[in-house]
């Protein structure tokens, strides 16, 4: 422009030389299209007493001014009367109530009025609220009419669920004063039921060790509900630093429920249950306590692998969350059942390495689905203690192990195969049964060894 090209050459090569007039003889050398007359009059021009009088009169005036000016020639006031003429905000304020204008977010009453803000900045809500703090709120939520009807069919549920609840637990106490009346006689009958069923089993020799135990040190409680279940709940109450610590058996306090049909298929040798293999697991622990071995084995519930835990996925962290109380080279024995058929897995986690016995004779395999259950509750384990582990989980195949006669025994054999392993102080059951070629079945002897123990286990336990 005109104007700022005379401003140029007033402020940068005319008043910094007014004492220097050899200087100001000649047009700048970056200007020589100036001519020398033209240049001397424009010279003569800045240097009279008008132009300096206007001059410092401007210049006092801008001195004065706090803020930079960037609203050309008009000022603040003239931008006043602008926007009083082209958005007034009364006149926005009406149209805006009479939906003429709709505003949302950021684009407001005061937006239109005054033009947009600064980047960063909201007006009249002080300093250090951003944009997007005062505006982006969420927006409402409609619910529709099948939100709404669900949400009260939910709530009905809730409350019908509560009075179930309520009357169930009312109808538990009940039975439960029912049964506290037939408990001695379904000991009496219970007994007598084994010592008919079970050889060598003589009731007397229990009835004393019963009477001698202080409550049992292991506070035992039992219900049984019409005669029909006999509840078996364990606690470990074991004294250490003048304290009473609870170790539990499978990782979690449990309450186990003998049928009756438990107790006649294993009393005549048929086949068993997950429960009565759990209730002798609990007996081979107090054994592992009185040897101090419980930090070299421990036990997975044969529950917890069952197809009605759920998933693979399920019973896989289920298994990983029993392996994560790992201590050491600690082992877990984790008896399995794919199918109306009892194997034993040996998982010790830290090394990544599961032991397979099976009492059935012949060249066997494992289970797929069983496999798939460790070997992922192993991954997880391996996250657990942030270790890569190996590729693949080393699986082992037992097969010196005494086989079964026929197709029944396969329960007890996985308990005896339980018990066999931790009567050995070093745990040397790889080498044991490792050989490689298929062994004779236990002595009959052996196995009532097994029922024996069971059957005296789960009388003391009873009340």
């Amino acid at each position: 422009k005109w104007k700022d090209f005379k401003s140029t050459l007033t402020r940068h090569y005319i008043l910094p030389y007014t004492n220097d007039r050899e200087r100001l003889s000649q047009p700048p050398e970056t200007y020589k299209f100036i001519e020398k007359a033209q240049w001397d009059a424009f010279v003569a021009s800045r240097l009279s007493k008008d132009f300096e009088s206007v001059h410092s009169q401007h210049a006092q005036i801008r001195e004065k001014l706090e803020y930079n000016h960037r609203l050309s020639r008009k000022g603040y006031a003239g931008l006043e009367d602008q926007l009083e003429e082209t958005m007034p905000g009364d006149e926005l304020q009406k149209q805006v109530s009479e939906g003429k204008v709709s505003v949302y977010g950021s684009n407001d009453v005061l937006t239109m009025a005054l033009g947009p803000e600064h980047p960063g900045r909201v007006r009249g809500v002080g300093a250090g609220i951003s944009p997007r703090q005062y505006f982006n709120l969420p927006k409402p939520q409609r619910m529709s009419f099948d939100d709404r009807l669900k949400d009260s069919l939910r709530v009905l549920l809730q409350e019908e669920n509560k009075k179930m609840e309520a009357k169930a637990r009312e109808e538990a106490l009940r039975m439960e004063a029912r049964t506290k009346q037939l408990v001695e006689a379904e000991r009496e009958h219970f007994l007598s039921q084994l010592s008919q069923l079970i050889p060598n089993f003589d009731p007397s020799m229990l009835k004393p060790r019963i009477s001698q135990s202080p409550k049992n040190p292991m506070s035992d409680k039992a219900s049984c509900s019409g005669g029909d279940v006999r509840s078996l709940h364990f606690e470990d109450d074991t004294a250490k630093n003048g304290k009473h610590q609870e170790e539990k058996v499978f990782g979690l306090e449990r309450d186990t429920f003998v049928l009756p049909e438990d107790i006649t298929q294993f009393a005549g040798m048929e086949e068993i249950g997950a429960t009565v293999v759990a209730v002798y697991m609990r007996y081979l622990h107090d054994l592992l306590k009185q040897a101090n071995m419980c930090s070299m084995v421990g036990f997975i519930d044969p529950a917890t692998v069952s197809a009605n835990s759920g998933t693979i996925a399920d019973r896989s962290r289920l298994v990983a969350a029993r392996l994560q109380k790992t201590d050491g080279e600690q082992i877990f024995m984790m008896p399995y059942n794919p199918g109306r058929h009892w194997i034993l897995l040996i998982v010790r986690a830290k090394r990544e390495t599961v032991y397979f016995l099976d009492p059935l004779p012949g060249n066997r395999v494992v289970d797929e689905e069983g496999k798939n259950i460790v070997n992922s509750a192993i991954k997880i384990y391996n996250s657990h203690i942030a270790r890569a582990g190996r590729k693949a989980v080393i699986w082992k195949t037992l097969s010196g192990t005494p086989k079964q006669p026929s197709s029944v025994e396969c329960g007890y054999y996985v308990m005896r195969f339980m018990r066999d392993i931790i009567m050995d102080p070093s745990l040397a059951f790889e080498k044991k049964y490792a050989k490689g070629k298929q062994e004779a079945p236990y002595p009959q002897e052996a196995i009532d060894e097994v029922r024996n123990e069971w059957a005296e286990f789960v009388c003391l336990h009873m009340e």
